[in-house]
């Protein structure tokens, strides 16, 4: 990293018209580069992906509860809570069962 001799600002690579130059962030001092040491190249990428958290199906890492899976009658499921609707409105509470997997969400 090299700074700016006038201010002490960092000097940023740009590609000049002789090549290669130092720019200072601050006082805009242009600086020549004397040696072929620094390189300047540009690395485009069109890829963009969206992420969607998904929870996995091994939930051991949430805490488990008694309530009843109105699908398979067992009373033991994760649980954990989670803003759907807008901040003024409560949390939405979600369980999984831990025997069937059956997933259902509780509002206040």
């Amino acid at each position: 990293m090299k700074f700016c001799d006038a201010c002490g600002g960092i000097l940023i690579p740009k590609m000049g018209s002789n090549g290669t130059e130092l720019e200072c962030r601050s006082c805009k001092a242009v600086y020549r580069v004397e040696s072929e040491d620094l390189k300047i190249s540009a690395k485009h990428s069109e890829k963009t992906t969206a992420r969607i958290n998904i929870l996995e199906k091994d939930k051991t890492g949430l805490p488990i509860t008694e309530i009843l899976c109105n699908k398979c009658g067992h009373k033991n499921a994760y649980w954990w809570m989670q803003q759907t609707r807008s901040g003024d409105e409560p949390e939405t509470r979600f369980f999984k069962c831990t025997k069937c997997g059956n997933t259902w969400r509780e509002y206040d």
